[in-house]
């Protein structure tokens, strides 16, 4: 039997069905249309301007280690040097921070003094994934902070998923020697299921300390499988969920919800590869915090903007499960400064960021470096920013 003829109402969705089609040819490979366009900053005078940057050369070796994967920075003002954290997973050289100068005027790019190795428990080199121990994560180090007073290191590590073992934040000391790992919220564990808890290497992804080095802040990337879905093309993401941690006590005393947006770019060829996601946080004084999401799509680059948001203003989700919509209150925010307006040479996949020396006149130095992946395709960038805090 031959099905009913088309009513005039379906005939016109068909005709403007495949105009759409014909029209989104038209504009090339970049799918049916451009992704929303950047939230605008409030009006007023910029807050973020670029002062310096420059590059390391592909593979630098330091200390007999080849440089790259730089994903996390912080400043020591009592050495005017530059710590640097490698996400190397041990597979290219042992886990490790380098240690850099890198003055005003910022003309030439930071000078190398060290390589320090990050030890695992007991001491000597965490394993790589070729020889992977049992009871003992393959590390994948993503932010460090010093900790003001007792000169130790904060890092982070995304886990180790597939082995069973969860992000995780760790203390060391300047040279190396671990000293703890604090117990995390057990939401952080992963599920051999893949129902519930953090996805693959889209764990602890930014680390900030309050000024007065009481308490550390956690950053996910993205949301816990429980808590939404990673963002696409047309959709924000879930929220991501932000951790308090008392240093002292070492335990978990608040957390909020961020909600990172869609992916800003669409990929050159549609289905292939896009994310986004927080790369870093940085706080602004005890309770405002700077949120970088960063982005890629394959083909069309990265694209990074940096937000403001109050944590004050958010509602403590620690004890919720899962967070759905109704069920909790997230941060609200405020875009501070989108790179591509901020006239630098090349947008790369920026995942450090720390306050540097004070300027003069009150500003603050921002500065930040990008995670070439070790790939020749990719550079190990920096940059130097002046940051007026808003009035």
């Amino acid at each position: 039997m031959l099905p009913p003829a088309p009513s005039a109402a379906s005939r016109l969705r068909r005709r403007l069905l495949l105009a759409g089609a014909a029209a989104t040819a038209l504009t090339g490979l970049g799918g049916c249309g451009n992704p929303a366009p950047p939230p605008l900053a409030p009006p007023g005078p910029p807050r973020l301007r670029r002062l310096a940057e420059a590059a390391w050369p592909h593979r630098l070796a330091i200390g007999g280690t080849t440089a790259g994967g730089l994903s996390g920075i912080d400043y020591d003002a009592s050495t005017s040097e530059y710590l640097l954290l490698s996400d190397d997973r041990s597979d290219i050289d042992p886990a490790r921070f380098y240690t850099a100068h890198w003055p005003a005027p910022w003309a030439v790019p930071p000078a190398a003094a060290d390589v320090v190795p990050l030890q695992r428990p007991g001491g000597g080199r965490w394993p790589d994934r070729r020889y992977a121990e049992a009871g003992v994560p393959v590390v994948d180090p993503e932010s460090l902070r010093l900790r003001p007073g007792t000169g130790t290191l904060l890092w982070t590590g995304e886990g180790d998923l597939s082995r069973g073992f969860g992000p995780a934040l760790y203390e060391s000391g300047r040279d190396g020697r671990l000293l703890r790992e604090f117990t995390l919220p057990a939401m952080f564990r992963p599920d051999p299921a893949q129902r519930r808890g953090p996805r693959d290497n889209l764990g602890l992804e930014g680390l900030a300390l309050t000024p007065d080095g009481r308490h550390a802040w956690l950053a996910m990337e993205n949301a816990l499988i429980q808590d939404g879905p990673v963002p696409t093309t047309r959709a924000a993401g879930g929220p991501c969920r932000l951790t308090r941690i008392a240093l002292d006590g070492g335990r978990a005393t608040c957390q909020i919800a961020y909600l990172p947006d869609a992916i800003p770019l669409r990929p050159i060829v549609p289905g292939s590869h896009a994310d986004n996601g927080v790369s870093e946080i940085l706080m602004l004084d005890a309770d405002r915090m700077l949120v970088l999401e960063r982005a890629y799509a394959t083909g069309a680059g990265n694209a990074l903007r940096l937000y403001e948001i109050d944590t004050r203003e958010a509602g403590d989700v620690l004890d919720i499960d899962a967070l759905a919509a109704g069920n909790h209150r997230p941060a609200a925010k405020t875009l501070v400064a989108d790179f591509a307006a901020l006239g630098l040479s090349r947008l790369d996949n920026i995942e450090g960021m720390c306050w540097g020396p004070p300027l003069p006149g009150g500003a603050r130095l921002l500065v930040v470096v990008s995670d070439d992946n070790f790939n020749p395709l990719q550079t190990t960038r920096f940059a130097a920013f002046e940051f007026t805090d808003r009035p």
